[in-house]
């Protein structure tokens, strides 16, 4: 299944990319969050010859409601549901590679590797810095050196009936809905196998707006995960909120206090010149940019955690309390 919004870029190279499976024993259902560009009609026309290919409405319109919303309707022979993203193009084999390993592992969940690929020259510069230590922090799926056992990766096949079980995505969350699945599938026992022979390409976003607005709300998706189930942030989670704390410190100190400015600029220049070396090694000047794409991620992500944490505390903290019975209530079911 394929969640869409607005994505006639590339949703037939996605689409195209699954029709070359080497197993063709699937169907293809695109959930459109209600598109206003060509995704649509692009979809329609491909399915004219395409029998395998369905499209169906998503009025929740994010993400998490349209793989619930395909679950939902899915046939009962149906064992496997693999989440395809439209920004993603896959693999000949990787259908058959992801069946493979769930038979040879037993996992409740198969994610994969994901490669950030661009094509433009702001794009370039994006992907080199999120397939780096620099913008992805050593996230396990994002290195993919090896199959393994994970708490958390880039989200390919479930297992149906444990998807349905644990009660699918939280469709509260517009961002980092894929961790906090992850987070209640191993709560309930199941296992989460990386698969590093199916690793797939992702575009980008294209411009320095896109791209701070897409990591604000990755990391206010991740403060809410935290939250709800109170778990304690790692090192690479803490450390671009204390960088966006030096920068806020530094600047704010800078009339009176010079030397606040050290931290940000020595982070500043550190992020720069891993930039120009990426360039440098891939001989393509767009790349040396980079670097200024890494200040841009983690600081938006920092703040997009920051404004979370206070948003959804107060949010969980008027849930709890509700939920819990006032003292006249507690004294009423008293017994006499």
């Amino acid at each position: 299944m394929i969640p869409a919004l607005n994505e006639e870029e590339c949703i037939l190279g996605c689409v195209d990319s699954l029709l070359r499976q080497t197993t063709t024993d699937f169907e293809i259902i695109v959930a459109d969050g209600g598109s206003t560009d060509r995704t649509r009609a692009l979809v329609a026309t491909a399915m004219e010859s395409e029998p395998r290919l369905h499209l169906i409405e998503n009025p929740g319109r994010l993400q998490s409601r349209a793989v619930n919303l395909v679950a939902e309707l899915a046939a009962p022979r149906v064992k496997w549901l693999i989440r395809a993203d439209a920004h993603t193009t896959y693999p000949p084999n990787f259908v058959e590679t992801l069946l493979a390993a769930v038979q040879q592992t037993g996992a409740t969940s198969v994610v994969v590797p994901m490669r950030t690929v661009g094509h433009d020259c702001f794009q370039r510069a994006a992907a080199a810095a999120q397939n780096s230590r620099l913008g992805n922090g050593g996230s396990l799926h994002r290195l993919g050196s090896s199959s393994r056992f994970v708490d958390h990766g880039h989200h390919a096949l479930f297992q149906l009936g444990h998807f349905r079980r644990v009660g699918g995505y939280d469709e509260a969350f517009s961002h980092n809905e894929d961790f906090e699945l992850d987070y209640r599938i191993r709560k309930a026992g199941g296992t989460i196998w990386l698969t590093a022979h199916a690793a797939v390409d992702y575009l980008p976003r294209r411009s320095p707006w896109t791209l701070a607005r897409q990591y604000f709300l990755h990391g206010q998706g991740r403060a809410r995960t935290i939250i709800k189930h109170a778990l304690i942030p790692k090192i690479r989670q803490v450390l671009p909120v204390v960088v966006l704390g030096c920068y806020v410190v530094g600047i704010g100190a800078s009339p009176w206090v010079h030397a606040g400015l050290l931290l940000p600029v020595a982070h500043l220049v550190i992020c720069l010149a891993w930039g120009a070396m990426l360039g440098w090694r891939a001989r393509d000047w767009c790349v040396t940019a980079s670097g200024l794409c890494a200040v841009i991620m983690q600081l938006f992500w920092a703040a997009g955690f920051c404004t979370g944490l206070l948003r959804y505390l107060r949010t969980y903290r008027s849930e709890l309390l509700r939920s819990v019975p006032s003292n006249a209530e507690n004294r009423a079911a008293e017994p006499s």
